[in-house]
């Protein structure tokens, strides 16, 4: 997979963006995936995937990191996102929640917190790993963060499911949408 790269645009007037007062939009691979995030959070592309930090690293509490993986068209129904959710989840000495669901036109998503002690920190950290299904692709996000964040954070994770959206065709980024 090629780095990814990021670019900031100034949007034209007429343009069918929006997001939520205090958010920005966050397009990958010309409306594969699309998501809001708080605008004052640092973008870092990286080779396979994009992190999103509250703070520049190392002063960073939490990290939101999202990986995209295209694929052909396919039914994919039959490959049930809770299984795919548990075994990437999963692990010893981790406490799994719940498995939630969020779906809309053209996405699926699955999602579930774990909650353990951080082996460098010593101290109670969450997961958050969300697997999505789209038309031609899945994503994975993960959101890592301190347990005595949570009130601030969860609402960012809450945000990110909300207004994620798969299978965009973006012809001019500067312009907005358009359902492939």
């Amino acid at each position: 997979m090629a780095e990814f790269e990021a670019t900031r645009l100034k949007l034209k007037d007429g343009h069918t963006w929006s997001s939520k007062p205090g958010y920005k939009i966050f397009v990958l691979d010309s409306g594969a995936l699309r998501f809001d995030i708080p605008q004052d959070w640092v973008v870092e592309p990286g080779e396979t995937s994009v992190r999103f930090y509250d703070r520049r690293p190392p002063d960073d509490n939490c990290r939101l990191e999202v990986s995209l993986l295209a694929h052909s068209q396919f039914d994919w129904k039959g490959l049930p996102l809770d299984q795919l959710l548990r075994d990437l989840v999963g692990g010893p000495g981790e406490q799994i929640r719940d498995v939630r669901h969020a779906s809309r036109p053209g996405v699926n998503i699955a999602w579930a917190e774990k909650v353990f002690i951080d082996p460098q920190e010593n101290r109670p950290a969450h997961s958050r790993i969300a697997v999505v299904r789209g038309i031609n692709a899945h994503a994975l996000l993960t959101l890592d963060f301190w347990a005595a964040d949570a009130e601030r954070v969860v609402p960012v994770w809450d945000e990110v499911v909300r207004s994620l959206d798969m299978g965009l065709k973006v012809r001019d980024p500067a312009l907005g949408e358009q359902r492939m």
